[in-house]
């Protein structure tokens, strides 16, 4: 299974990132269908895959379908382009590239299946801690740390750099996630790396702050996430 998986990425990544230069991504952006490397690059997913699979005649039966959902999902995508931010565009179509890879994986290898048959209380309470050290305590943090106004930091015209918009939402989920995986894998001592990295980077915007509300709000929400 493994080593299929791993095949069908591959084809991906070298069909997508490393085989479709950037003047074939602009080109299909401008011309939409009508373009030559939408094509051009659809076969060139089919040709990666065959060439892969050639010697596993079981499995041709997947390049077909997985060719025809590449196709279907460009096509979407470039019709999508200029109408949503292409961060998003690009997230959902790798997002669909994979699931239809996880899914024609399934059907070869029901892994998925097979996870939730026998590892099924483990998986939920993975989902479970996940879920709370990312949206979940997002959430509450804001909640409670939402007594304090930071308006009263922001008076000055030099102080007006607020910074990129959600980021110390996205900053804790990350963080918070971070910590967590270091603990399962059994390295405590990463997590002592971290919150000394975070410090670091904190210690200038502290310092031209020259405020201490500002450096306890940032201090109250730093040890509430960890």
């Amino acid at each position: 299974m493994i080593t299929f998986a791993l095949k069908l990425l591959l084809a991906h990544l070298l069909g997508d990132f490393l085989l479709q230069p950037a003047s074939w991504t602009a080109h299909k952006e401008i011309h939409k269908i009508r373009s030559k490397y939408l094509y051009f690059h659809v076969l060139i997913h089919f040709a990666l895959m065959l060439v892969l699979f050639i010697p596993q005649w079981k499995y041709m039966a997947a390049i077909p379908i997985i060719t025809a959902s590449h196709f279907i999902i460009d096509l979407i995508k470039v019709q999508l382009t200029g109408k949503h931010k292409d961060s998003n565009l690009f997230l959902a179509d790798q997002g669909a590239h994979i699931l239809v890879l996880i899914l024609i994986t399934e059907i070869y290898f029901p892994f998925v299946r097979n996870l939730f048959t026998n590892f099924g209380s483990q998986l939920m309470l993975l989902t479970v801690c996940i879920l709370f050290v990312t949206t979940a305590s997002a959430i509450m943090m804001r909640k409670l740390i939402s007594r304090w106004d930071t308006k009263q930091w922001l008076a000055s015209e030099e102080k007006q750099n607020v910074g990129l918009i959600k980021a110390g939402a996205y900053i804790g989920i990350l963080e918070r996630l971070f910590v967590f995986v270091f603990i399962i894998i059994n390295h405590w001592e990463v997590v002592g790396f971290l919150l000394g990295a975070k410090s670091i980077f904190r210690f200038g915007d502290l310092t031209k702050a020259k405020d201490r509300g500002l450096t306890e709000y940032i201090l109250i929400g730093t040890l509430l996430s960890f």
